[in-house]
């Protein structure tokens, strides 16, 4: 072999098996020390790619899951209820069958009609107050506001300076308001209910009238009704028409809301779009005086209106049994979609570990051989770097 001063060609072979052993010896620590196969894109971009899509579907399906979970919760809570209102429906039905008796006088009557429309108010109240996470769901569950201002012509903002609305158990009809001039009150009804709310204390006034102060707004919250709208205050500056620029007192007088029957909850139980990953959830109005139960203006204040009570009862028992039959379903059927997405998480879990996670048992192996093969290739590059010191010996 020749021997060569200028270039060491050992050594630069030894060297070059070197860095390759050194780099491939970091991969192995890379993986050992993070337990995943694919680091970086160039691991393995196709790898990644596909990793990535199965990740972003695993994180979907597990939200899914909680939500399908949170779902349950919800119609339990509506349920719970509705056993109670049943409950009540059952006293109610006792007290009609006594009171349609001739054993007892009108003087008794008057008595089991006081716990009679005590139980009926009861059950209004619990229509009313039920709900989960600030959403009414004995009131109607999943009624909207129509948005149309030639309907609703509260939302006329530049005429009526309503810039904003929220609705919880507001059951579905047309509402109208009443906005007398002078009396600072909004009252606001819908043929079975109305409320009127003072708004007086939050109220400027200017040369013409009552009106929101400039810059800020207020809200008129109709609690018993189950809606809320945000009125806005005057603006002010060049050009502004202080008539119908923000609410003004007397604005809302005349003006309707419509809120339109809704087809109840939307719940997400599917990681992607489309109606196939959601669930519609629909929950009436279930107070007594709602037009499901029909049962406004009972009495068994007489023998005759007792025994008409008895039929009314037995179809709000009918109907609230119905409702809960509906909701004990979707309960079940969320029970299974839970458990379906759990077990279609845990497979492409597995499928995505196989791609991505790296075999522990294989990188301990190969970092093993990377490791003899560096320590190796210093020792060996060491010696070659004396190879060229020989030609020493020829100069004598």
């Amino acid at each position: 072999m020749p021997l060569r001063v200028n270039t060491n060609v050992p050594a630069i072979n030894v060297r070059r098996q070197l860095n390759i052993n050194n780099r491939d010896l970091k991969v192995r620590i890379e993986r050992l020390s993070s337990g995943l196969r694919i680091n970086r894109a160039a691991d393995d971009a196709a790898g990644l790619s596909i990793s990535e899509g199965m990740r972003a579907e695993i994180s979907g399906i597990n939200q899914a899951v909680r939500n399908a979970e949170q779902a349950t919760n919800l119609i339990q809570t509506a349920e719970g209820a509705l056993n109670e209102v049943n409950a009540m429906l059952i006293r109610m039905r006792e007290l009609s069958v006594q009171a349609a008796s001739s054993t007892v006088n009108d003087d008794n009557r008057e008595s089991l009609n006081a716990e009679y429309v005590q139980l009926s108010n009861e059950i209004d109240r619990i229509a009313n107050v039920t709900s989960y996470n600030n959403q009414v769901l004995l009131r109607g569950y999943g009624n909207t506001v129509d948005e149309d201002a030639a309907t609703s012509t509260a939302l006329a903002s530049t005429t009526t300076g309503v810039v904003g609305f929220q609705i919880s158990g507001a059951a579905n009809g047309t509402y109208l308001f009443a906005d007398a001039a002078g009396d600072r009150e909004i009252t606001l009804g819908n043929g079975v209910a109305t409320q009127t709310v003072d708004i007086g204390p939050a109220l400027d006034a200017d040369a013409v009238g009552a009106v929101v102060a400039t810059g800020s707004s207020i809200v008129a919250n109709f609690d018993r009704l189950g809606v809320q709208l945000t009125l806005s205050g005057q603006k002010g500056g060049a050009g502004i028409n202080p008539a119908t620029d923000g609410y003004r007192d007397t604005d809302l007088d005349g003006a309707l809301l419509v809120i339109n029957s809704g087809t109840g909850g939307t719940f997400q139980v599917g990681p992607d779009d489309g109606a196939v990953h959601r669930i519609e959830v629909n929950v009436n109005d279930m107070s007594a005086t709602g037009a499901v139960l029909g049962m406004g203006g009972n009495s068994i204040a007489s023998q005759s209106s007792a025994q008409a009570s008895i039929t009314s009862v037995d179809l709000a028992i009918t109907r609230v049994a119905q409702q809960r039959g509906d909701l004990g379903a979707f309960q079940n059927r969320l029970a299974f979609n839970i458990r379906a997405n759990e077990n279609a998480s845990e497979n492409i879990q597995a499928s995505e570990s196989s791609i991505r996670d790296a075999d522990i048992a294989f990188e301990v192996s190969a970092f093993t051989r990377s490791q003899i093969l560096v320590q190796s290739g210093t020792a060996l590059l060491a010696q070659a770097n004396v190879l060229p010191q020989n030609a020493l010996s020829l100069l004598g």
